[in-house]
């Protein structure tokens, strides 16, 4: 394979080779579910997910915390099938299986061995498309969730992360929890998720992803016969639901400093800026950054925070991207009285970085340990159809490792510290969880009053 191969909306078949002699093949029905498949030769098992392009940043008002509930839901049982049978089914051949909501995509996927695939479509067909979305489950899954919620409330690291969206990100919809929050949840009522089900779970909305020991011909024919046993019309033509716009959004800021009050023993503390694109041709230069700064032991943050001044335990940067907003972040564990210290650490780091660039030698260890990290990472079944499914519903293209690797090879150190100079122009948000007082930070970045 040779480049990036392009998933367009309207070609009904493709099929090419990847790296390590991996088939990859993709259909479009005409109703417009997508199935893609990656036979990977000497695999015995198999995972698959059942993807549709809808997340947290996609719920209106009086919807808010539906993608989450309905993730839970459709667990709940069908008119075939018990929660029980469900459960049933995976655990008596030893899989796994499991759903996550992201901000703006929804998973239901399982691993399975190669021999119980036609199994696993048939439960995930019958989850996704015929839920009862039973009036009694409702209330009982209203109570975990709740619960859920409180578990995450109780983890200062994911409080401080959540409130990091918001700071960064201000009233976009990316900022907003994916899970919902209690009062949202307490406020969701069963028509409302129906509502937000039946307008996003349709066929032309439905990306099924298979990577391992799979046909694809055999694949598509389960998915098939699967979905017409549900009921769903494959006869009625649609074009798939189209791909997000991937331009820049305009962000403005929650808060520079938002600081949660907690008797804690340590500051979960995270400072960042808006970053990338998903789409953005810069997200390889993005890795390569990431890498150098805080993506290791070796890395700057790890050396300087931790290695060098004992300030912490946890340190580390991380970028995710979306559709048309992103985020650049760094987060460290530290004692409350060394708070604006770290701070102030992790931002000059950032500033010398964009002042004085990266080494040869960064650069040479960036790429071992992103080339390494991708291959091994490529090892596990779990990986490669979660690669599919990302390639399909929000890059429109499938890049195999070697592909990646020659995308790597092309950053290069004036391209790094040119991106750090334009992370540091955006706007600073700190958020700190723990025992800190109001103007822990002043003096860092301008303190909202």
């Amino acid at each position: 394979m040779n480049g990036a191969v392009e998933f367009p909306l309207d070609v009904p078949e493709l099929s090419f080779l990847a790296a390590g002699d991996a088939l990859v093949r993709r259909t479009v029905l005409p109703s417009g579910v997508r199935i893609l498949s990656e036979r990977v030769p000497g695999s015995r098992s198999v995972t698959i997910g059942y993807w549709v392009a809808v997340g947290s940043r996609d719920e209106l008002p009086g919807h808010f915390g539906s993608t989450h509930f309905l993730e839970h839901l459709l667990f709940k049982g069908t008119p075939s099938r018990t929660a029980f049978d469900i459960a049933i089914s995976f655990d008596e051949v030893g899989g796994e299986h499991n759903a996550m909501t992201a901000k703006e995509y929804t998973c239901y996927y399982a691993k399975v061995q190669d021999r119980d695939l036609p199994m696993a479509v048939e439960v995930l067909t019958d989850m996704l498309t015929s839920s009862r979305l039973d009036p009694v489950e409702f209330e009982t899954e209203r109570g975990v969730i709740l619960e859920e919620l409180a578990m995450a409330d109780d983890d200062p690291s994911d409080v401080a992360n959540e409130r990091f969206f918001e700071a960064v990100l201000g009233e976009h919809p990316l900022g907003r929890p994916i899970g919902g929050n209690a009062d949202t949840i307490r406020a969701a009522t069963r028509s409302a998720v129906n509502e937000h089900y039946e307008a996003n779970y349709r066929p032309q909305d439905l990306v099924v992803t298979v990577a391992g020991a799979v046909d694809h011909d055999t694949l598509v024919a389960d998915v098939v016969s699967a979905l017409a046993r549900a009921g769903w019309d494959l006869g009625l033509a649609a074009v798939p639901v189209g791909r997000r716009a991937g331009k820049a959004a305009t962000i403005t800021q929650g808060k520079p400093v938002t600081i949660v009050h907690r008797p804690l023993e340590q500051a979960n503390l995270l400072i960042g800026m808006p970053g990338l694109l998903a789409t953005d041709d810069r997200r390889v230069t993005m890795s390569v950054l990431n890498s150098i700064f805080g993506g290791g032991m070796s890395s700057r943050l790890f050396q300087e925070v931790r290695e060098k001044r004992g300030l912490a335990y946890s340190v580390y940067s991380f970028a995710p991207g979306y559709s048309d907003a992103g985020l650049f972040g760094m987060y460290a564990g530290c004692s409350p009285a060394k708070a604006a210290q770290v701070a102030e650490l992790m931002l000059s780091e950032l500033r010398r970085l964009a002042d004085e660039g990266v080494t040869a030698d960064e650069m040479r260890r960036a790429a071992g340990q992103l080339s390494g990290g991708s291959a091994l990472a490529l090892e596990d079944s779990d990986t490669r159809m979660s690669r599919l499914g990302r390639s399909e519903i929000t890059l429109g293209e499938f890049a195999d490792l070697d592909e990646a690797l020659r995308r790597l090879a092309l950053v290069t150190a004036e391209g790094v510290q040119e991106l750090a100079r334009e992370l540091l122009r955006g706007p600073v948000s700190i958020v700190a969880v723990g025992a800190l007082d109001d103007d822990t930070f002043a003096g860092i970045i301008p303190v909202d009053v």
